[in-house]
């Protein structure tokens, strides 16, 4: 009888075996705009060594930067062909399949590192999660630092903007509604050819974080830069969920946790980073102007209320989202009231 028993249950390892799905080696192949060298790759493929290492080859990560594979659409459009399994993106890359990952950059909504970490801690698994629903898994949101205005002469009013040639994103709805509430048509274009345009005078103000200016060289056509932090902006690291399900679960804990310590030192970087570039710029003779008064920083609030209700209207967003968002914000900023 215990015979019997016996080979019953080497049968049903055996059938087990079989069925089980046999882990085969994936290679995640990557795009990103970033230029090879950056710190932002150092890291990534320093995570990559130790996914590879720690999986035992299951999963490797082959980056291609420097926008060798094309736009961020063009990434997209290569993810859905299955020629790319991932890409690093702005969030606004992303806006067109899940429009409530560019929350965060909401005109003048989020104003320092504090509320960035505090609003994130809450909302990012909710925007991971909406992504995954559309096809993408995220292995990283990041610190794309904080946008402010560049321009040829000093904008320390709203109206200020106005007849202005202000750059603006292709494709980028929040940006063309935030212009439009400051009285600006704003003039699109791709980040490539925005130095061009500073050149011929096409664009003479450009909204960018201090880091980009100088990668970018656009710090070099412009004079001025009005401290107020127009957008906070963040990247997004995410991979074809199709590929992602194909790994292991215990591979895959191993690859979000390299991914996500990896992303940590970089935001960590990256804020350091930010000063300094700040203080690069002055060096290099920009003048930093502020909001002329109190009551001119509120007219610059004001209209970020204004910019928000509108993208509210058009339906753009999930009321969900969008409330979830301003209630934590509020709630940082009561308690801090509160705490002061």
């Amino acid at each position: 009888m215990s015979h019997h028993f016996g080979r019953l249950a080497l049968l049903a390892i055996s059938i087990v075996l079989l069925l089980a799905p046999t882990a085969q080696a994936l290679t995640l192949k990557i795009a990103t705009i970033v230029p090879d060298g950056s710190s932002w790759l150092v890291e990534m493929r320093r995570a990559a060594k130790n996914i590879a290492d720690k999986t035992e080859g299951r999963v490797k990560l082959k980056f291609y930067p420097g926008g060798v594979m094309g736009s961020d659409k063009t990434v997209l459009r290569k993810i859905r062909a299955g020629q790319l399994q991932g890409g690093a993106f702005t969030s606004g890359a992303l806006a067109d399949i899940y429009p409530d990952i560019e929350l965060y950059s909401l005109p003048l909504l989020l104003r320092n590192y504090q509320e960035v970490d505090y609003v994130r801690a809450q909302m990012d698994a909710r925007l991971t999660a909406g992504l995954a629903e559309r096809g993408l898994e995220v292995l990283a949101i990041s610190d794309g630092g904080f946008a402010y205005v560049l321009s040829g002469v000093p904008v320390r009013k709203v109206e200020d903007l106005e007849g202005k040639k202000v750059w603006s994103p292709e494709d980028d709805k929040m940006t063309e509604v935030t212009l439009d509430v400051a009285g600006v048509s704003p003039v699109p274009l791709p980040i490539a050819d925005v130095y061009t345009a500073l050149q011929t005078g096409l664009v003479d103000t450009v909204a960018a974080p201090p880091m980009g200016a100088i990668a970018f060289q656009w710090h070099t056509k412009v004079g001025y830069l009005t401290d107020v932090p127009l957008m906070y902006l963040a990247g997004v690291l995410a991979v074809n969920k199709r590929a992602f399900d194909k790994i292991s679960p215990a591979d895959r804990k191993v690859l979000l946790d390299s991914i996500h310590l990896a992303a940590k030192e970089l935001d960590a970087e990256s804020r350091e980073g930010e000063m300094a570039a700040r203080e690069a710029l002055q060096n290099q003779g920009i003048e930093f102007v502020s909001a002329e008064s109190e009551e001119e920083l509120l007219r610059w609030h004001q209209m970020s209320g204004e910019a928000i209700e509108k993208l509210r209207g058009m339906n753009r967003y999930s009321s969900e989202n969008m409330d979830q968002i301003l209630s934590v914000l509020q709630e940082y900023r009561d308690q801090r009231a509160a705490a002061e």
